[in-house]
């Protein structure tokens, strides 16, 4: 329930607060005053876009707070969900900024308007002219009718298992499209694989290659220099060996007689050794080069095979042309497997049809049982509106596929008068009898759906009188279970509310502002009686205002 709106720098609103009470309120107030405009900022805290056209100064925010009741309204869980702290009452504030930036909080929690929205549908619902005009709106009356047969959550559900038989449909159509795809590919992923499998490729292949070549290819020289390497290195005369096996005994001799030479001949020794090591070593490398033309072909033909490949899939090293086959054999196993996805996604979409037309055709029977009880509650409410003759009907169709909605397609035909034949709302219904007819069918599923307030943005267009006086009764009805805030004006409706405020206009500084206030009964029967003389109140409009209030 609404208990308390702030708005700041809004339309012709500069600053004000109103507090909210449960029961029946009405506003009234001059044409322009601004009536319509504190519905406008009520519409901001509930999720709705706006723009920076909304400021009434262009160089400071918007700022719009509602303070709401949702104590009993099964909203804790939905608190919860978002993160947000619950309390049984809760702030809702919307921020626009000059530059156009705009900001939502809940409990001063910053959510998107997305979640404002969620919350706001399950706090207030505004009708204006513009709901009216829903009334021929296919998607509308059938949402109406399922509030009022109660199988609002039987289609809730239906419509996640038709959205995810949708998306079934659009997975099968893709693996249609995969497996099509796949057919023309099919060989030329088989080329690919055949030729990447028949080169053996291993990690690390191209560098050894490539240093054998180069070994290969200048065998002759690397034998002839380590050739002479080991004459040089051997045992013989001449050699280094014989040499400093010759200059180590030599200095061996002396070294009982000088300190310093010992370690040179441990040195010597230690280098015989080593230069001995280096020896076998050039007499392994020697044995193992081998002139070998043959050789050099192979290798140069892998080398050119793997160039080839590593130009072909723009790959850099022979491990990449490994994964490239390991992906190549991967596609090969999905597209041959692609035939058993199919058949399984037909199975499911099969067994979720078979689903959706079980379901569907419960919320069937609940929708027909209740169409005659709508039509007739219809016409009973509209009757004691003053329209006696009047008929509605809703004509139903039952779908062969299922559709978002299920198998079911509704019209709603109506007829004011006698003699004239039902057709549809838009065609044949005036704006008063369409605001009778929509005022007839929300006192009906707010019934059975409790929102915690309902608010009418002038429900009472086009009538007057004594039908006036019957849609403030309504209303009034309507108010003993929710919170109902109703913008009119009609004296009859305002004489019905339990709190009466009004919306004036001022001019300050040349600029006009709109302002709110709660009146008491004095002023109220002021009001009504304003609303019911024409220039001046006359006498018989004050009797006439005090007369209503006391009814």
């Amino acid at each position: 329930m609404l208990l308390k709106l702030s708005i700041e720098n809004y339309a012709l609103i500069h600053k004000l607060e109103i507090d909210f009470s449960s029961g029946f309120s009405v506003i009234t107030g001059e044409t322009g005053a601004g009536k319509s405009i504190l519905m406008g900022a009520l519409s901001l805290i509930l999720g709705q876009r706006t723009d920076t056209t909304v400021l009434l100064d262009k160089n400071k925010k918007c700022i719009v707070e509602g303070l709401f009741s949702v104590k009993g309204y099964h909203l804790k869980d939905l608190f919860l969900s978002h993160g947000l702290d619950y309390e049984d009452n809760a702030i809702f504030r919307r921020e626009i900024a000059p530059g156009g930036k705009s900001r939502a909080f809940i409990n001063d929690t910053p959510v998107n308007l997305a979640d404002l929205k969620e919350f706001g549908d399950r706090l207030v619902n505004i009708h204006s002219q513009h709901t009216t005009r829903t009334l021929n709106d296919s998607d509308f009356q059938l949402s109406v009718l399922d509030s009022y047969s109660d199988c609002s959550t039987l289609v809730s559900e239906y419509k996640v298992d038709f959205s995810g038989w949708i998306g079934l449909k659009k997975e099968l159509a893709g693996l249609k499209e995969a497996e099509s795809r796949a057919k023309g590919e099919a060989d030329y992923f088989a080329f690919l694989l055949h030729e990447l499998t028949d080169a053996a490729l291993q990690p690390g292949e191209l560098e050894t290659i490539e240093e054998k070549l180069k070994i290969l290819s200048h065998a002759e020289e690397i034998k002839t220099r380590l050739f002479h390497a080991l004459e040089i290195l051997s045992d013989n005369e001449n050699s280094i060996l014989k040499q400093l096996s010759s200059a180590t005994s030599i200095i061996s001799e002396v070294s009982r007689f000088h300190g310093q030479v010992a370690p040179l001949v441990e040195r010597l020794h230690t280098d015989y050794v080593d230069i001995k090591d280096i020896l076998k070593e050039v007499e392994q490398i020697y044995e193992q080069v081998v002139v070998d033309p043959g050789e050099i072909d192979v290798l140069t033909q892998r080398l050119e095979l793997i160039s080839r490949l590593l130009k072909k899939h723009q790959a850099v090293t022979v491990y990449d042309l490994i994964l490239i086959k390991q992906n190549i054999e991967n596609k090969i196993f999905i597209n041959d497997n692609l035939e058993e996805k199919i058949k399984s996604v037909q199975v499911e979409i099969s067994k979720k049809l078979e689903s959706l037309f079980e379901l569907s055709g419960k919320i069937s029977a609940i929708r027909i049982k209740s169409i005659s009880h709508f039509e007739k509650e219809i016409v009973s409410l509209l009757s004691l509106l003053g329209m006696q003759h009047a008929e509605f009907k809703i004509d139903h169709l039952l779908l062969d596929t299922p559709s978002s909605d299920g198998l079911d397609k509704i019209r709603f035909f109506f007829s004011a008068n006698k003699g004239i034949p039902l057709n549809d709302i838009s065609k044949i219904a005036s704006g008063g009898e369409q605001s009778r007819l929509m005022l007839s069918i929300k006192s009906m599923i707010l019934q059975k759906n409790l929102l915690p307030t309902i608010v009418f943005d002038e429900i009472d267009n086009g009538v007057s009188g004594d039908i006036a006086g019957k849609v403030g009764e309504i209303l009034l009805k309507m108010s003993r279970n929710i919170q109902v805030i109703v913008i009119t004006h009609i004296p009859q409706i305002a004489g019905k509310g339990d709190h009466h405020y009004y919306v004036y206009k001022t001019i300050t500084g040349g600029t006009s502002r709109s302002g709110i206030r709660r009146l008491n009964r004095k002023e109220r029967i002021e009001e009504i009686a304003k609303m019911l003389s024409d220039k001046q109140i006359t006498a018989a409009g004050y009797q006439a205002a005090n007369e209503l209030l006391r009814n």
